[in-house]
């Protein structure tokens, strides 16, 4: 029951194919991969007015303010009627639509991370670009608040770039890919899976896709436009399987040597400082560690020391390209004790990384644990991208190990 007065029209567009689709599934846990300008929001947008109107409380959320207008201004527009005659209230502050003195509610949240979505409930919720969220915001927060009427729930992401995925707040970038790879494989009509591209956008041009296209990378259309969730780069250095197979649980004990590669930045705006830790016994090299952080020069020196530390470290290992003597000097400040070995990036990104590669092609490096956010680098950076930092960390760290050739020579700056 909508308790709505019959006179007054709401204004919905008529959804395209794809949009029809997950709009009308009974599915309790609905996963949406889509690509950009693919109609995701305006179908999203569809299906919570609809929802509303049989009386449900639904609540959409996504990581930016920005994201939240677009969705805002389609259920507005498709219920401007009501609104204005006083049938629903709205309040553009708090972005909420309601029948007053009811459950029946349209409340649009940021939730950059799981806190920021806390304090509310619904029966129908909708989690909009899902890969930049951190895992908890569904299986901590948003999960229960469908306790109370047996809700439903609905995600939607666009397969992320390696540039987008360095602004996500998840610990798996992967994890949006692998709800939808659940959402897959389930048969028991709870969960369903939906994808569309760019393409079936019927009301996007298709002059202007063809024309982006020529602006993008092959990789970049197939996560973007064509919305694949893609493991690795064409022509990647590493591929996820080879890490897979040999990753480890436990570290070894009493190993030859220890290193932190350090990538620096010069600001606290903008990328990251790569921070990787990095150990070596016999033959093999092994990955377990990662302090990478954003912000300024002072507090990736500290995470650096203090990686240096933790780990009982032989010593530093930081790019000077990026600030020169002045990498040195602020590690020094934090530590004046620590061993500091700089070395310069005169060779390009790839070439250095190509030894490296080769080891990991030997099965000579372990990575113990998981570390999804350097292994998207690794297998997702093509030449010409932005710089990948943990990548760069790795290399200083791996060559330190082994030499620049791959070999069992302690590297020396």
């Amino acid at each position: 029951m909508t308790n709505q007065n019959p006179g007054l029209t709401i204004h919905l567009r008529q959804p395209h194919e794809k949009q029809a689709l997950f709009i009308r599934s009974k599915a309790k846990r609905k996963v949406i991969r889509a690509g950009r300008r693919g109609g995701k929001t305006t179908g999203i947008a569809i299906y919570a007015v609809e929802e509303f109107l049989a009386g449900h409380r639904v609540l959409y959320a996504t990581p930016t303010s920005d994201q939240i207008e677009k969705f805002w201004a389609e259920v507005t527009g498709a219920l401007v009627e009501p609104i204005n005659a006083g049938v629903f209230k709205k309040n553009e502050t708090s972005h909420i639509i309601e029948l007053q003195r009811s459950e029946q509610r349209i409340r649009c949240k940021t939730a950059w991370d799981a806190d920021s979505l806390r304090g509310d409930y619904a029966d129908r919720l909708i989690l909009d670009e899902f890969q930049l969220m951190n895992e908890d915001t569904w299986s901590i927060v948003g999960a229960p608040m469908l306790l109370d009427n047996n809700g439903n729930a609905v995600f939607i992401y666009t397969p992320p770039s390696l540039h987008s995925r360095s602004a996500s707040k998840a610990d798996d970038p992967r994890h949006a890919a692998k709800l939808y790879a659940k959402a897959q494989k389930d048969t028991s009509g709870r969960w369903e899976a939906f994808h569309f591209t760019s393409h079936d956008n019927p009301y996007i041009s298709k002059d202007a896709l063809a024309e982006i296209n020529k602006d993008m990378t092959e990789l970049a259309i197939r996560q973007e436009i064509m919305a694949e969730d893609v493991d690795s780069a064409p022509g990647a250095l590493w591929q996820r399987q080879q890490i897979e197979d040999d990753r480890i649980s436990v570290l070894p004990s009493d190993l030859d040597v220890v290193v932190i590669g350090v990538d620096p930045s010069a600001t606290s705006e903008g990328d990251e400082a790569g921070i990787i830790v990095a150990g070596k016994k016999g033959n093999e090299g092994f990955v377990y560690g990662d302090y990478t952080i954003q912000g300024s020069p002072e507090a990736w020196a500290r995470n650096s020391v203090s990686a240096f530390s933790v780990n009982k470290a032989n010593r530093i290992i930081a790019e000077k390209n990026n600030g020169g003597e002045m990498v040195r000097s602020v590690l020094k400040q934090v530590d004046d004790s620590v061993p500091v070995e700089l070395v310069s990036a005169s060779r390009g990104k790839a070439t250095r990384a190509e030894p490296i590669s080769a080891i990991y092609q030997q099965h000579r490096v372990h990575h113990v644990g998981n570390f999804g956010k350097l292994e998207d680098e690794m297998c997702l950076w093509e030449p010409g991208d932005k710089s990948p930092n943990r990548m760069d960390a790795l290399v200083w760290a791996m060559t330190a190990l082994f030499g620049k050739s791959g070999g069992h020579v302690m590297f020396e700056v």
